[in-house]
């Protein structure tokens, strides 16, 4: 369980920029569900996750309110163990998901956070300051997470071979979680930086001529999803966005800007690659005035 955990939590620091007190909160959680499912299985035959199902966590959910802990700190444990259990379904490691069906206690629940349009663009002016390989390398991965919304796992693993720059309808063949594939267009101004990305960036980055990854650091190596996440986290402090940019930020911008322009919810589902549409309709609770404050931050001049 230990392994599986870590891989979380990396997920939680990285793709959805959590601070370091919630990774720690993550941890703690965790580790007493194990410790739980320990004592429930004291002979540790078999994989962690056997005989973990809906029975047990509804056990374990007693046990803490047999400890007295208060419901704050209960929701706070069953949020931190369906966002795990959830994880490990996208990914594959578990085929039934445990935590199906079990309500949290209701403590609120928080918008997405979305950039306005001239935070967006003041965050993609950043690289283009760089007359360098990875200026432009840069360049085209911030216009590639926006334009996108790509998880930041899924634009490191693309290779040049995903990216489709033809002149009827540029885009990205991408494969997420679960292996899903699916196919993302790519508008003009970001079709451009990559193509100026693979003709005076990549070459000057790449030194084995069979390096397939398409995004590479300055050893020619595929780009780390750490990598990345430090790339951005020093753009956002030059354009002054410290603390409120992250990978998870851009995905939820671009979802946002979408829907606002009238995207159906289906389509933005597609495009996010979420297995279920449950997973999409977080953004029903973007409420019209919610939408239009967004919209009238990226454009001050709108009635």
């Amino acid at each position: 369980m230990e392994a599986d955990v870590t891989r979380f939590l990396q997920y939680q620091l990285v793709e959805r920029g959590a601070a370091q007190n919630t990774i720690a909160a993550y941890r703690s959680d965790l580790h007493q569900l194990g410790a739980f499912i320990q004592t429930q299985r004291p002979d540790g035959d078999g994989p962690w996750q056997a005989g973990v199902n809906r029975e047990l966590i509804y056990d374990f959910i007693a046990h803490l309110r047999k400890k007295q802990y208060t419901e704050t700190s209960v929701a706070r444990k069953v949020a931190a163990i369906k966002a795990f259990f959830h994880f490990l379904t996208e990914e594959g490691v578990i085929t039934a998901n445990p935590m199906e069906g079990i309500a949290s206690p209701k403590v609120g629940r928080q918008l997405p956070r979305a950039l306005a349009r001239g935070e967006i663009d003041e965050l993609l002016e950043q690289p283009l300051r760089k007359a360098t390989p990875e200026g432009h390398r840069d360049a085209a991965m911030l216009e590639m997470l926006y334009a996108t919304g790509m998880r930041v796992s899924e634009l490191t693993a693309l290779d040049v071979g995903h990216v489709h720059l033809v002149s009827q309808g540029p885009y990205i063949r991408c494969v997420g979680k679960g292996l899903r594939e699916r196919i993302i267009p790519l508008h003009r101004q970001a079709a451009e930086a990559i193509g100026e990305y693979l003709k005076d960036g990549r070459p000057y980055l790449v030194r084995n001529k069979n390096q397939k990854a398409l995004f590479v650091n300055r050893r020619g190596d595929r780009l780390t999803r750490q990598g990345l996440w430090l790339i951005l986290k020093g753009y956002a402090h030059q354009a002054r966005l410290d603390g409120k940019v992250t990978p998870h930020v851009l995905r939820h911008s671009f979802a946002t800007h979408l829907l606002f322009g009238g995207a159906p919810l289906r389509e933005v589902q597609e495009l996010l690659g979420h297995a279920n549409i449950s997973s999409t309709q977080i953004y029903t609770h973007l409420t019209d005035n919610h939408l239009r404050t967004i919209y009238k931050r990226a454009h001050p001049r709108a009635n």
